[in-house]
């Protein structure tokens, strides 16, 4: 294990929107970054290799962990292709996994221990969170304080999407430079696609939304085409 460093950040990283954001805040924050993404047989396999490009490019360490027992411990529409991608009303989205975030923040700290990171940063939003109970605010901060204590470690749980709704995360990842990069180059929809996505997915129509939102705002043009 390596000796804490006061200034080093550890970031959950799938090679989204929110997570790419995330990571260009925390390379402006930290002296020293590296990131993690989780490899759970999620449908949408093509983020592992969108996640490793774009961490390449702006050279931050990588690391993909494997947790493939999650997609067989939980039947979900991010993990089986023969689930649809829909919500009921009344009921958590079927791309919901119980326990992600749970598991992908206890082991990003335990590797940000071993680093000696002190800080692990995540694109967790309560704001525009299609009801996911663990992206919370106040599941954020039980389980920093359980970290904590199982390891004896002060780690910090940094979430700074988590009161901004997507318009105003588009609006970050332009004031930090990022906003052609996240346009062009992230993996945001469940099936697959990169940039733009398929359009229809909810993770295509949310970031989608936001991105118009955030350009009429400054009276920007919008791609003709984009998302179609």
């Amino acid at each position: 294990m390596m000796k804490m460093n006061e200034s080093k950040a550890v970031v959950v990283f799938s090679g989204g929107q929110d997570s790419t954001t995330c990571l260009f805040w925390a390379l402006e924050q930290y002296d020293a970054v590296e990131a993690i993404t989780f490899d759970y047989g999620q449908r949408h396999r093509l983020e592992i290799e969108v996640a490793s490009s774009i961490a390449r490019e702006l050279k931050v360490p990588h690391h993909v962990l494997d947790m493939s027992l999650l997609g067989q411990l939980t039947p979900n529409a991010l993990t089986r292709s023969d689930i649809p991608i829909e919500q009921q009303e009344g009921s958590l989205p079927s791309t919901f996994v119980d326990g992600r975030n749970l598991l992908f923040l206890s082991f990003a700290a335990v590797a940000a221990k071993q680093l000696g990171a002190r800080h692990i940063v995540t694109g967790v939003c309560e704001t525009d969170f299609s009801g996911y109970p663990d992206c919370r605010d106040v599941f954020i901060k039980s389980l920093n304080v359980t970290l904590n204590l199982s390891m004896d470690y002060p780690f910090v749980l940094e979430t700074p999407l988590m009161w901004l709704n997507k318009a105003q995360t588009w609006e970050l990842a332009d004031r930090l430079g990022a906003f052609d990069f996240v346009r062009e180059r992230t993996l945001t929809c469940y099936n697959g696609i990169v940039a733009e996505g398929c359009g229809e997915c909810p993770a295509c129509k949310l970031r989608r939304r936001g991105l118009e939102e955030y350009l009429a705002a400054y009276s920007l043009p919008v791609l003709k085409g984009a998302g179609q």
